[in-house]
């Protein structure tokens, strides 16, 4: 009888949670250098938080010589205008800063002139595939909604932890969601990518995927805790986390190769998603893995044991 094919062994014992100190130390430098390069650097905000004008053009003769290109928009005196070539041949992006209004102009007609200026500069060799505009006051509204939707996602999460299990295991996930997300951000303003609206996107699926993990982890370990009363709790928890590992390595997996085609295969537009999504995944499973359960070891939690094995876990939390 055919049984299928098995791609992670069974029955692990892995000592995972002998090395907490180790994962959570690792994890700490690698979230207070994010922080650290993001107070210094920042982060590579896009059109749509900083207002202004975005075009992927790709040229229709000849060869693509992003010098001379750089040059001729250079002398137009649109302000900053930056230049990135495209993986196809050809093809580049154009960004130009926020325009300041003419005299009898309002924002949206000063950034829409821009693309006129363009158009007329590069002349008819070029073809101008996507234009994007956004006058600073969107861009300022994009920006406060993005990090409104980022932190009621992070207190939605919390809440809905919070009344599935107990406290500790909400305040735990969200440390570790937490710690996901600062490091995402690090990786960006580190790499300078550009970050809009649908690496915000990236983020919330983030969350809604690293916590669905962690969610898997704490199940297990709240069904081990009314199971095995008297088990120390660090080997209750590194027995829970080793009945899940399957799960946990073998949804990553598939995930990550699904993001990874659409990254290398897919179009501008989606790179910064993708690769947001990319890194995620790695980073969220770490935190499943490594980092959510320590936590709710060093935060404590309940449960419901005899008294022999309650001091047993004081023990081994000790």
């Amino acid at each position: 009888m055919f049984k299928g094919v098995d791609f992670w062994p069974h029955g692990t014992r892995l000592p995972i949670m002998e090395l907490r100190r180790v994962c959570i130390g690792i994890s700490w430098v690698a979230a207070l250098a994010a922080i650290a390069i993001l107070a210094m650097k920042g982060l590579n905000f896009g059109i749509d938080f900083k207002g202004g004008s975005l075009f992927e053009i790709r040229q229709t003769t000849g060869t693509l010589d992003v010098a001379k290109v750089r040059d001729t928009l250079g002398g137009l005196g649109l302000g900053e205008v930056q230049i990135q070539s495209l993986d196809q041949p050809g093809e580049f992006l154009v960004r130009v800063e926020t325009q300041k209004p003419a005299q009898g102009q309002n924002s949206e007609q000063a950034q829409q002139a821009v693309e006129g200026k363009v158009r007329t500069a590069l002349g008819s060799d070029y073809e101008f595939r996507r234009t994007e505009i956004v006058g600073p006051a969107v861009s300022g509204e994009l920006k406060q909604a993005g990090v409104i939707a980022v932190s009621f996602a992070i207190v939605g999460i919390l809440l809905y932890i919070w009344f599935r299990f107990e406290w500790q295991f909400g305040v735990a996930a969200i440390l570790a969601l937490v710690h996901d997300i600062i490091i995402t951000l690090g990786v960006f303003s580190l790499l300078g990518l550009d970050f809009g609206l649908s690496e915000v996107a990236a983020l919330l699926t983030l969350a809604g995927y690293s916590i669905n993990d962690t969610v898997v982890v704490f199940d297990r370990i709240r069904e081990n805790l009314r199971r095995y009363k008297k088990m120390a709790l660090v080997e209750l928890m590194n027995l829970s986390i080793n009945e899940t590992l399957s799960r946990t390595v073998l949804t990553a997996t598939t995930t990550f190769l699904a993001v990874l085609a659409l990254y290398v295969f897919g179009t501008e537009v989606i790179k910064g998603f993708s690769f947001a999504m990319l890194f995620g995944i790695l980073i969220g499973t770490w935190s499943s893995i490594f980092v959510a359960s320590p936590f709710l070891l060093w935060i404590g939690v309940k449960r419901d044991w005899s008294s022999e094995g309650a001091g047993a876990g004081a023990k081994a939390k000790a």
